[in-house]
């Protein structure tokens, strides 16, 4: 069919069915009305304001908790029913408490003490709660000891308030995949529309945090599964440096691209949490370029006047894939510009789609890297290799592959080791055509402290038959390269949220969270979700 054709059809259908469409929104609006929540009062509440009623008396982190909770089953569980919670932690309210103590005794440990945070469930907690990535293969599974993650989150202390469910396995079980789904977890909704795909993998980390149910979330991505779930959900997402936060009993993918990082509503709390979780792991030797150097306070990069003098460049290999969405990014490079951003449009990257060397690579990395995790849970573990996990799903099929199989755990298994030469030439590749060839090539050309792109599209409904079908974005080139990249919210489609993304050198997180500030205190697109049941097309 020709586009003509198709414009023509689309048109011709829409004349004609205006008076049909009606009663069907009309009928969206007064579920909507019928399921409405009641006044959050924590709604949109930053971390810098929660400090302050903690500290003025006005919360404690007891109370932070259990409202929270609340909100948790008046939203998540019941009515709009968004699904975004895996597993509430049973010791929460007595964290709470015992952070409560050390405040009154004088003591708090920085931004986060107190603050309540959902964390995506492949990050390993040695608590009261499993670890299951989603998998009914892991259910009971308890690591030997906590995460690096979650460690730092107690360290600083924040309330580990439950897991939130996620893409089964980060979605690289298969590529028919629908996001937001796991065996364990059922289907994660968009709080913007039910309807709606919430994006992954990282899918209930960025629903929870959207619909108000904690401060802010912890995600986890490979290639856009903190980006996605953030731009679909309305939120500031950073991917950080492969690096700059450990990953040590995190359930993996590849160690050359995994890392975990924030979503939050804000900038500004994406940055409190960014400083909570980076640091030097021995246990991760990514990590050891952090071994010497002094931590970092990502708050203070924050600028409302970030943009002002800063060097950004579009990638325009990266529009076209929506008419709507291009809008949104050209009214975006017009407040940028106004900004007192020097913008130069276009920038090209030659490489920008990298394909059969990533699959090379995180396949063979799924298969080594997996297997190390499952032995390293001990002799307790439910499976021991990714061969116990296929033949897992395969005897539980009914449970685990109702909608979509396991192609890429299978295509996994097929890999060799590590030592492999296809394997180490994918690497070798990848990371020239995304690194020195791709981005470090373009910022030195234009001299650019950003690349700039959309972060994707607005979010699509979901269909466990069919799988996702997602169009567009900017999250392959520097989740290849490993470097990183923030979104912002940058307005609607729909009422479907679209962000936009910035991106960078390694290691370059303070000049990209000063100019996603000075984007985000310009325009100010993050609005709270209603909890449709369906989006509504006529707006």
């Amino acid at each position: 069919m020709t586009n003509d054709r198709r414009s023509f059809l689309k048109t011709a259908a829409a004349a004609a069915g205006a008076a049909a469409l009606k009663p069907t929104f009309a009928r969206a609006e007064q579920q909507s009305a019928k399921t409405a929540h009641p006044a959050f009062v924590l709604e949109e509440i930053t971390i810098a304001d929660m400090q302050k009623g903690l500290a003025s008396g006005q919360f404690t982190a007891h109370s932070l908790v259990e409202r929270y909770l609340t909100r948790i089953n008046v939203i998540d569980k019941h009515g709009p029913a968004v699904n975004s919670v895996i597993e509430i932690n049973p010791d929460a309210l007595q964290i709470a408490d015992s952070l409560d103590k050390e405040r009154k005794s004088g003591k708090t440990r920085g931004p986060l003490h107190g603050i309540p945070v959902l964390i995506k469930d492949n990050i390993g907690t040695h608590d009261r709660m499993m670890t299951t990535a989603g998998s009914l293969a892991l259910l009971n599974s308890i690591p030997p000891e906590d995460s690096m993650v979650a460690r730092k989150l107690r360290e600083a202390g924040a309330v580990i308030l439950g897991k939130t469910n996620l893409s089964e396995w980060a979605n690289i079980r298969s590529n028919r995949s629908c996001s937001g789904w796991s065996g364990r977890g059922g289907q994660t909704r968009n709080p913007y529309a039910l309807d709606r795909n919430p994006c992954g993998s990282s899918s209930g980390s960025g629903a929870a945090v959207s619909a108000n149910l904690c401060a802010v979330a912890v995600g986890t991505e490979t290639s856009g599964s903190i980006i996605c779930p953030s731009t679909t959900n309305g939120l500031v997402g950073i991917k950080p440096t492969v690096g700059l936060v450990s990953r040590s009993v995190v359930v993996p993918i590849s160690h050359t691209h995994d890392t975990p990082g924030p979503m939050a509503r804000t900038v500004a709390d994406a940055a409190a949490l960014l400083t909570a979780l980076a640091g030097y792991d021995p246990k991760d030797e990514a990590t050891a370029p952090l071994r010497d150097k002094p931590a970092i306070d990502y708050t203070r990069s924050l600028d409302p006047n970030g943009l002002k003098g800063a060097r950004i460049g579009v990638l325009r290999k990266n529009f076209g894939f929506s008419d709507a969405v291009d809008r949104l990014m050209e009214d975006a490079l017009a407040e940028i510009k106004r900004q007192g951003a020097v913008v130069i449009d276009p920038v090209e990257v030659a490489t920008t789609q990298i394909g059969e060397t990533i699959l090379e690579v995180f396949l063979t990395e799924l298969k080594a890297d997996l297997n190390a995790y499952l032995a390293a849970l001990g002799p307790s573990a439910p499976v021991k290799t990714l061969k116990d996990v296929i033949d897992f799903n395969v005897k539980h099929s009914r449970e685990e592959m109702p909608y979509f199989g396991q192609d890429l755990f299978e295509k996994a298994e097929e890999k060799g080791p590590l030592t492999n030469k296809d394997y180490l030439a994918a690497l070798e590749k990848n990371r020239e055509l995304s690194r020195t060839k791709g981005i470090d090539a373009a910022m030195d050309q234009h001299q650019l402290d950003a690349i700039l792109g959309p972060s994707g599209g607005p979010a699509w409904v979901i269909d466990e038959l069919n799988g996702d079908r997602g169009r567009g974005g900017s999250s392959g080139l520097p989740a290849a390269a490993g470097y990183p990249h923030i979104t912002v919210p940058a307005g609607f489609v729909f009422g479907l949220p679209v962000g936009i993304s910035f991106f960078g050198r390694a290691w370059s997180e303070p000049t990209l969270i000063k100019i996603a500030c000075g984007f985000e205190q310009a325009t100010h697109h993050r609005k709270p979700p209603k909890f449709l049941p369906t989006a509504d097309l006529r707006v």
